[in-house]
């Protein structure tokens, strides 16, 4: 199988890294020369277009920043639309919401080609050792075809049922996963002005009932004062928004989304769009003028998981 991936950013460079780490037939394209240069040594074909890559492959995956740039890359000049073939099989791993991704799989159909919508979830350290988990929307047997790849991409892979599935999935995993970040931030706070060790608070927290995926994680480069989880605060916006407006598209009466979509806009406002994501907490360190520091704590994350062959659940 030979496979073309577009957007190397924070998680795609990792996943496509997965893929020529363990041999795939690979050719790559981005915007930053300097990421392809590093491919192209280590193996990678470099593709000229978006069009010329999906002629020459079997997968076309995108992993891209927003709904709006990977409209730009399918339906552009030279873009995948124009590359795409009767059994082609494009993989959106962008985060995106469900009309868009069924917007383009319409297209994608219209050329005999097969779209699947394929988000990850787990944070980027994971991404990086294969092990993240996966979730893929789609024609079944199309899921069947590539998993070869997505067993090698992540560790846990599931196949959620139609096209459009895996995002909102996906959209309802990131919110919950900014919910709990925001709410760190209150518990860290309360946690210092007590005078509590926050180191054993660490420790407390991960053996309870408050425990959190996001706790265990993002709490570390909290704690150190690096906030660095390779995930920037303009991101969580446009995922939280994506959430609001499912919401308001499905006429739920919720609580937390506009406040919690509040709070992410406020720490964009104030420490930049492209800030780290778990900088969000020091609205709190801020408005409170305490710090979490303590002793004990990693800059940045690294998955102590041996690397192993995916599966799906």
């Amino acid at each position: 199988m030979k496979i073309g991936f577009i957007g190397l950013g924070n998680v795609g460079a990792k996943l496509a890294n997965s893929l020529l780490r363990n041999k795939f037939d690979l050719t790559v394209l981005d915007i930053d020369n300097k990421i392809l240069d590093q491919f192209k040594k280590n193996g990678a074909k470099i593709a000229i277009n978006p069009e010329d890559l999906t002629r020459n492959v079997d997968l076309i995956i995108t992993s891209l920043p927003s709904p709006k740039i990977s409209a730009e890359i399918m339906e552009g000049k030279n873009g995948i639309l124009k590359g795409l073939s009767k059994d082609k099989i494009w993989l959106e791993m962008s985060t995106t919401d469900e009309k868009e991704i069924k917007r383009l799989g319409n297209l994608v159909l219209k050329k005999g080609a097969i779209p699947l919508d394929g988000p990850v979830s787990g944070g980027c350290h994971r991404a990086a050792t294969g092990n993240i988990a996966i979730f893929v929307g789609g024609d079944r047997d199309a899921f069947e075809k590539i998993l070869p790849a997505l067993i090698i991409m992540g560790r846990k892979i599931l196949h959620t049922g139609k096209l459009g599935s895996a995002s909102i999935l996906k959209v309802i995993t990131n919110y919950l996963a900014s919910v709990h970040l925001a709410a760190l931030g209150e518990a860290w706070t309360v946690a210092k002005k007590s005078n509590l060790d926050l180191k054993k608070t660490y420790q407390g927290i991960a053996v309870s009932s408050g425990n959190s995926f996001v706790h265990e994680t993002e709490s570390q480069v909290i704690l150190n004062g690096s906030y660095n989880i390779n995930f920037t605060m303009d991101l969580v916006v446009k995922d939280t928004s994506l959430f609001d407006d499912l919401s308001k598209k499905l006429n739920s009466n919720l609580e937390l989304s506009p406040i919690i979509s509040n709070i992410f806009r406020d720490g964009e406002k104030k420490y930049g769009k492209r800030a780290w994501s778990s900088m969000i907490v020091k609205r709190m360190e801020d408005i409170n003028n305490i710090s979490f520091r303590t002793e004990g704590f990693p800059a940045e994350l690294t998955d102590n998981e041996p690397e192993e062959k995916g599966f799906e659940i």
